[in-house]
């Protein structure tokens, strides 16, 4: 059963509006406005400022021509902002697109995300989203209080604090899972079950996905921080050297924990065959005490005439205390053994 959530399905069969959000901002003033209508909040862009345009919701195609038309977006553009895809980025003559997967965290033991994407030009950045709600509101207050640096820097440096901020969420995902390896593996020092099996592949399943989701990202943001990108200054370079880092750095705790996720595999087959040891050793046991007894029924319980024990009063009780001596004697010698 696959345990990694998207939620772009549903999203996509949204009834409601797309929600647009611009912020437009310059290292003295400061605006913000919300609309359903492209055209109305078009007329809101300061070219002067920076804008930062979010679109929540990508179920609405006419969104997509009009803003494809105002910053003459690409077809192939448009057709990746709607469609899953892996992380990446491609320059085009007048912006730059990058797009990977931004995780909500967990819920119910799978992982919940969504593909967002930006579009980032000169004095201009565009975010796509599948559905409305982010991690990027105490960042807005930032931008609105002005706190920090971002009013007096360029598009290029919004859009790296919004990757940052979605690229903490992953440590926070994958903060999840080695408390849930933990918390696995002490359950099964404790005793294993065949629930657990089922947790681990859960556990590989996820590590799996989130590998193949910050490969290319970390590919992508290799490439900027190169400086291949026209629309990425130099000076602003050294932050995605350290976004670059910061992918590096979780991609090593990936393989960390797929090494201790086949570390838990191994041991849960290891305790599942030492208790089938365990129960083997029982049954040997109680057939071994069984034999000697299984003789002697059957020794005396053959149709001889001249067997003086069945002429004899005491030939049963005889019987039966030979019979639980031989199984006493047994037990006591295994005990001496310590085989059980």
């Amino acid at each position: 059963m696959n345990k990694i959530k998207s939620n772009a399905a549903d999203r996509a069969n949204a009834d409601g509006p797309a929600i647009l959000e611009l912020i437009a901002y310059s290292p003295e003033a400061y605006h913000h406005f919300k609309e359903t209508s492209v055209s109305l909040l078009l007329k809101e862009i300061r070219t002067d400022f920076v804008n930062w345009i979010n679109v929540d919701g990508l179920q609405d195609g006419q969104i997509f021509e009009q803003l494809g038309k105002e910053f003459n977006l690409h077809n192939l553009l448009l057709e990746d902002l709607s469609t899953e895809t892996q992380p990446k980025d491609e320059g085009y003559d007048h912006y730059l697109f990058f797009t990977f997967k931004m995780l909500h965290g967990m819920s119910n033991k799978q992982i919940d995300y969504e593909q967002i994407s930006f579009v980032l030009g000169s004095n201009y950045l565009l975010s796509f989203q599948e559905k409305e709600g982010d991690f990027f509101d105490s960042f807005r207050e930032r931008i609105r209080q002005d706190l920090g640096r971002v009013r007096k820097m360029k598009a290029d440096y919004l859009l790296y604090r919004l990757v940052d901020i979605i690229i903490d969420q992953y440590y926070a995902v994958l903060e999840n899972i080695g408390s849930r390896i933990e918390s696995i593996e002490d359950a099964i020092v404790h005793k294993a079950e065949s629930e657990h099996f089922k947790d681990i592949q859960r556990l590989k399943k996820e590590l799996i996905y989130l590998r193949k989701a910050l490969n290319p990202l970390r590919d992508a943001i290799g490439s900027l921080k190169k400086g291949e990108s026209n629309f990425i200054s130099q000076q602003n370079i050294r932050y995605y050297a350290d976004l670059y880092d910061h992918v590096n750095q979780l991609i090593g705790s990936l393989d960390t924990y797929r090494d201790l996720t086949a570390s838990l595999m191994d041991m849960h087959m290891n305790q599942m065959n030492n208790r089938m040891n365990e129960v083997m050793k029982v049954l040997a046991v109680i057939s071994t005490i069984f034999m000697p007894l299984s003789f002697i029924v059957g020794f005396y319980g053959m149709n001889f005439e001249n067997m003086p024990e069945f002429k004899w009063a005491y030939g049963q009780t005889y019987v039966v205390l030979l019979s639980c001596a031989c199984a006493l004697s047994m037990v006591f010698y295994f005990r001496y053994k310590k085989w059980f």
